[in-house]
């Protein structure tokens, strides 16, 4: 259970701040399927960030699992990304210098998880995401939706109970992009928390619900099938005056 109660953050712009986030209240339920969007520098990905504990709110109060995360150590913190949340990001960061299999292997051994043990999850992974054959290539010799498919293996090979991805098709083609989204379903399906930040209409139409960001504040709340009137409220949203 991720809870977030008034939630804020802010940057200084020189002596400014700035809001990127503005008292969030939201509340994501195990094993659901949500979608985030929002125009650019609507605070999308600064919200994935705070939930993925790696940015902390300036106000307010985010508790996962019933713990106050502001309570929590740095060393507790790492534990949370390195056991409890799997990311997936848009540019897909995988060492170009190692393989598929060993990019996916690379959270395990920073989680002290013994090699025979390593090996056979690497290769149970790259099995789920259909990339078995692929896995002694490096990430240059991978098209695009095959590196998108690694970088999802990885994320889940510690087994998250929550994930993370922002823009995971952004850098895709349709077909690539529709594997992807397809494994993120399923994966959704097995119990995994998905949290998505997108601005496709068909990327978040696919979610149980969208939570919709402006100027750092949620502005609508619907359920995926909804799309229509999710795009109609950010196209007003966008035409209208800027808060100062």
């Amino acid at each position: 259970m991720i809870e977030l109660a008034e939630v804020s953050r802010t940057f200084l712009v020189g002596d400014r701040p700035v809001y990127a986030l503005r008292e969030i209240t939201e509340t994501f339920a195990e094993g659901e399927h949500v979608a985030i969007m929002g125009a650019s520098g609507s605070g999308k990905s600064t919200l994935l960030n705070l939930i993925g504990c790696l940015d902390r709110p300036t106000s307010g109060t985010y508790r996962l699992d019933g713990r106050s995360v502001g309570d929590l150590s740095q060393s507790e913190l790492t534990q949370v990304r390195r056991h409890k949340i799997g990311f997936v990001f848009q540019s897909f960061h995988l060492i170009p210098r190692l393989t598929a299999a060993e990019n996916v292997e690379l959270p395990m051994i920073f989680g002290d998880i013994p090699r025979r043990e390593r090996r056979e999850r690497v290769s149970a992974a790259l099995a789920a995401v259909g990339l078995a054959e692929r896995a002694t290539h490096l990430p240059d010799q991978l098209s695009g939706g095959e590196r998108q498919r690694a970088a999802l293996a990885r994320s889940t090979v510690m087994g998250p109970s929550i994930l993370l991805a922002d823009e995971p098709t952004g850098n895709l083609d349709s077909a690539s992009g529709r594997v992807v989204l397809d494994l993120l379903d399923r994966m959704h399906g097995d119990g995994l928390t998905v949290i998505v930040v997108t601005h496709d209409a068909k990327v978040a139409q696919r979610a149980e619900r969208i939570v919709v960001l402006f100027d750092g504040k949620v502005v609508e709340r619907a359920a995926g099938g909804r799309i229509a009137d999710v795009m109609a409220v950010l196209a007003a949203a966008d035409e209208g005056p800027e808060e100062g």
